[in-house]
Order: structure tokens, then C-alpha cells, then sequence
């Protein structure tokens, strides 16, 4: 995720931190200092945050874990003000298995809840928990309610909260996925207008979490579709061939020349055969004009570790890919040989010509799925 900066590795897994970050620390210290004035307060604060922001790697640590039983590897965990984001490569298609993901996370929380627990007597457990405050009130009990709340938060049934994911197994289970899918936005974005409804009435934050869910429902049934629409769809038949490709001593000037003079904006470099050796974005061209001026030889500026697609896998597995590499275009490759580059945006003109032809994929709105891939 960009403004992100690694902090560690836990079980294969980059942990990661996003600097808004320090908008959390802000606004702790503000708020420890307000009840007494005193810095004392604040430091206790501030130690306070790294602990909670470990339990929240430890929820994302158990959707990874649960993930990674079914074969799906994650990318990374990000921190965030408002919480975490492990990033797996896919969600399990079987609805059984998403349900044991969508959980896992919870339970963590469940689970640290429970530990704590035993350390502190039941009275005085249920007092603290009851006088809930995030600010000023006692550590563990404060740890404590800090699971419980995050446990009960994240199973609220709406996208992005676990407990959307949750709702959409227990659909599938029952009826098509992308209508599962739809289904559990709608509850959610129902939710979200509740959640604003109140929030209009004393509880600003409300407006804040509303729109949150709203998003993030909005997101999954778009994504879904989009899934469902790219679903059975090789490579092959949606890539760009009529492409430029660069070589290594070729100067930034003739890539200049090539966006100049057409649409393409990421560009593979390749030696021989059309051998890929690696590729030249269009960020890293506008870097290294800044910095060293056109003349500059692209191999001194290329990437070379290439992500890359076969003209035989799936569309929507790509596509997955493409937004987890936060790059525009991937270089397709056959034996080693550079035969096509897939976009975002070429996918979604072949969604919407096949919709103009009157073949739209079964279950979805191929023309609208266009639109959104072409301005993603």
C-alpha cells in the first residue's frame, strides 16, 4: 500500500505501517493530556497504542493464518488509524472456507478477551467493562475492552467488517455468489444509513463509520461483479498486441517519443527475441526525466523484478494481480517472450464491445463493468 513503511516480517508476512499513522498518536496525546494536563498522561498513552495496534496484527495475523490453510498466500498487513488490512491474494471461493477466514479474526479477539479475563476478578472485569473508556481508564480492562469492542465492531454484518464477509457465506451457501454478494452490500449499505441517521444526532463518529461501510459495500459488490464478469476470460483473447517494447541502451527520449505518439504508458524492455528483461513504468520515467534528463539509458532506470501474465490465465486472476502491484499494465510472456500487455483499461473495452455484440457474461452487467475497469 503506498505511504506505507515495513516495520517487521511475522510468519512470512511484511507488516507494515501507513503514516497516517501518526494522526493516531496526535490524537491520543490530545486526548491523555486533556484529562489532567499532565505528560505523564500522555506517555502512559502513547505506550498504550503499540499494544493495541498489536492485538490488531494479531486479527489480521488470524485471517492470514486461516488463509494460508486454504492455499492463499498474504501479501501483507497494513496499520492503519482506523485498524488493520491483511491484503490476501484472493478470497476462498468455497463459501465454507470464506466463513472459517471472515472469523478467524474475531476469534482472536475472543480469545485475548478470554486471557484477560482470567487475569482480573469477574466484579471487577464486569465494572471496568461496563465504565468502558479508550482514555484514562485501567490497562488490562482497557486491553479487554478493547478485544471485545473490536470482536463486536467487526462482526456487524457490512462490507468491509468481517462480519459482511460472514453474512455473504452464509448466502452462498444458499444462492448465487454474486447475487450473495449484492445482497450482503445492500444489508450493509442499510446499515450505513442507520449508522448516519444516528450519527446526525450527537455521535458525529457515526457519519464517519457510515460512510465507511458505504464505501466498502459499494467496493465489494463492484469487485465481485467485475470478478464474475472476467470469470472463464484468458489473457489471450483481451491483451494489447499492437504494443512498443524498449531496449536496455535505448535513451528515455525515444519512450517520451512512444507516449507522445500513442496510448501506451508502461513499456516492456527486452534484449534478443524479445527476451523481457525488464519493464519501464511510466512513474519511474517521469522520476528519472526529473532527475537525470532525457538522455538518461533505460536500463538504469527499469524495473527487474517483473511482475508478469501468461496469455492462458485467467482475466480476473491478473486483474487481481495488477491492483495488488499497484502498477497500470503487465507484460505478457510465453517462454520467455514478451506476445501482448494487459490493462485495466483494455479489459473493460473488451467487456464492453462483447456487450455491443450482444454477449455479456452470464450474471452481470458487462457494459458497466467496462466503465468501472476502464476508470480504475
Amino acid at each position: 500500500m503506498k505511504w506505507s513503511v515495513k516495520i517487521g516480517r511475522i510468519s512470512g508476512i511484511d507488516v507494515q505501517v501507513h503514516l497516517t499513522f501518526v494522526l493516531l498518536l496526535a490524537y491520543v496525546a490530545f486526548h491523555y493530556y486533556a484529562l489532567r494536563q499532565d505528560w505523564g498522561d500522555v506517555l502512559q498513552g502513547l505506550a498504550l497504542v503499540p499494544v493495541l495496534f498489536g492485538i490488531i496484527v494479531l486479527h489480521e495475523l488470524g485471517h492470514a493464518l486461516a488463509a494460508r490453510r486454504y492455499g492463499i498466500r498474504t501479501r501483507d498487513i497494513t496499520l492503519l488509524p482506523i485498524g488493520g488490512v491483511a491484503r490476501l491474494e484472493r478470497m476462498p471461493e468455497d463459501p465454507k472456507q470464506e466463513l472459517v477466514v471472515a472469523l478467524a479474526g474475531p476469534a482472536v479477539n475472543v480469545a485475548l478477551a478470554g486471557i484477560l479475563f482470567l487475569f482480573l476478578a469477574p466484579a471487577y472485569v464486569l465494572a471496568q467493562v461496563l465504565d468502558f473508556r479508550l482514555f484514562g481508564g485501567s490497562f488490562l480492562a482497557t486491553l479487554l475492552g478493547v478485544n471485545v469492542v473490536l470482536a463486536v465492531f467487526n462482526l456487524i454484518p457490512a462490507f468491509p467488517m468481517d462480519g459482511g464477509r460472514v453474512l455473504r457465506a452464509f448466502l452462498a451457501m444458499r444462492m448465487d455468489y454474486v447475487k450473495a454478494t449484492n445482497t450482503a452490500a445492500q444489508v450493509g449499505q442499510a446499515m450505513a444509513l442507520g449508522f448516519g441517521f444516528l450519527g446526525l444526532f450527537g455521535y458525529p463518529f457515526l457519519i464517519f463509520i457510515a460512510l465507511f461501510v458505504w464505501i466498502g459495500a459499494a467496493s465489494e459488490a463492484s469487485m465481485v461483479q467485475m470478478r464474475s464478469a472476467l470469470g472463464g476470460l484468458p489473457v489471450g483473447r483481451a491483451m494489447i498486441t499492437d504494443y512498443q517494447t524498449l531496449h536496455p541502451a535505448d535513451r528515455l527520449s525515444v519512450a517520451t517519443n512512444h507516449i507522445l505518439a500513442g496510448f501506451q504508458q508502461d513499456f516492456p524492455v527486452v534484449e534478443g527475441d524479445d527476451r523481457i528483461v525488464g519493464v519501464l513504468t511510466r512513474s519511474d520515467l517521469l522520476s528519472a526525466l526529473a532527475a537525470r534528463g532525457p538522455d538518461a539509458i533505460v536500463g538504469d532506470v527499469m524495473q527487474t523484478d517483473i511482475q508478469q501474465a501468461e496469455p492462458g490465465e485467467m482475466a480476473d486472476l491478473v486483474f487481481s494481480r495488477l491492483g495488488n502491484c499497484n502498477c497500470r499494465s503487465l507484460p505478457v510472456v510465453q517462454n520467455g517472450r514478451v506476445v501482448g500487455v494487459i490493462t485495466a483499461e483494455n479489459v473493460g473495452e473488451f467487456l464492453m464491445i462483447q456487450a455491443a455484440l450482444g454477449k455479456p457474461r452470464k450474471g452481470t452487467d458487462a457494459s458497466a463493468i467496462g466503465h468501472v475497469l476502464m476508470r480504475s
